[in-house]
C-alpha cells in the first residue's frame, strides 16, 4: 500500500512540474480549462485600448454595437500564444447605430431574457484551450465559449502583432437557447426573422 501511494505521489509531482495550475489567474489543469507550463508568461490586457464590436442581422437589415471586456489575460511561451481567457460584461451591451428611444428599446431587449438574460447571466467567457501557429504568424484557436451558462466548443483564427490580438468570431445564438425571432425555433416569422448567426470583432491590446 505504501509503495502504491509513493508511485501516485511521484506521478502527481511530475505532472505538476509540467502543467501549472495558475492560482493568480484562475487557470487550472482540468480538461475544461486552459493550462500552461512553468515557463509561460502571463500578459494582462489594457481594457482602455481593447474592444468588442457585435453585428446582428435580420431579414430587414442589421444592427451593431459594442460590449465591454470585464477581464482578460493571455499566456505566451517562446513568444507564441498558448492560452488565455476573455470575460465579457454582458450588462454593458450598447447599440451604436440607433439613437433615442429606438436605441434604448433595443438595448433593453438584448439585455432581457429574450436574448442574453444579462441579469441572471452577467458575464460571458471565451477560453483559449489550444493554439496552433501558422506560417504567416496567425493562429488557429480551439476553445470554449460560455453564453447564458451554456458551454460550446469554438474554433477561429486570430492575428497577433504590436501587442494586439484581433479576431473575427461568428456565433450561432440558437446553440445558446436564444430563441427570439429565430427560424431555428419558429416558423412563418416573415419580416420578423432575425438570423441566428451574429459576428464579434474582437481587438485585445495587452501589456
Amino acid at each position: 500500500m505504501k509503495k502504491i501511494f509513493l508511485i501516485l505521489f511521484i506521478s502527481s509531482g511530475l505532472f505538476y512540474n509540467n502543467v501549472f495550475a495558475c492560482k493568480s489567474c484562475g487557470c487550472s489543469a482540468k480538461k475544461e480549462s486552459h493550462s500552461h507550463s512553468k515557463n509561460s508568461i502571463k500578459k494582462e490586457i489594457d481594457i482602455s485600448k481593447s474592444s468588442v464590436k457585435w453585428i446582428g442581422k435580420k431579414i430587414t437589415g442589421s444592427h451593431e454595437g459594442i460590449i465591454s471586456i470585464k477581464d482578460s489575460h493571455l499566456h505566451f511561451e517562446n513568444e507564441s500564444l498558448t492560452g488565455g481567457t476573455v470575460t465579457i460584461d454582458m450588462q454593458s451591451i450598447k447599440c451604436t447605430d440607433l439613437a433615442g428611444d429606438a436605441k434604448s428599446q433595443l438595448e433593453g431587449h438584448l439585455l432581457s431574457d429574450d436574448f442574453f438574460g444579462a441579469k441572471f447571466y452577467p458575464t460571458a467567457e471565451l477560453e483559449i484551450l489550444k493554439s496552433k501557429k501558422n506560417s504567416d504568424g496567425s493562429y488557429n484557436i480551439s476553445g470554449v465559449i460560455t453564453i447564458k451558462g451554456i458551454k460550446k466548443d469554438i474554433n477561429f483564427n486570430t492575428k497577433i502583432g504590436d501587442n494586439q490580438a484581433t479576431a473575427m468570431i461568428k456565433i450561432d445564438r440558437s446553440e445558446f437557447n436564444i430563441k427570439y425571432g429565430s427560424g431555428s425555433f419558429f416558423d412563418d416569422l416573415g419580416d420578423n426573422l432575425i438570423y441566428d448567426d451574429f459576428d464579434l470583432e474582437i481587438n485585445i491590446a495587452f501589456k
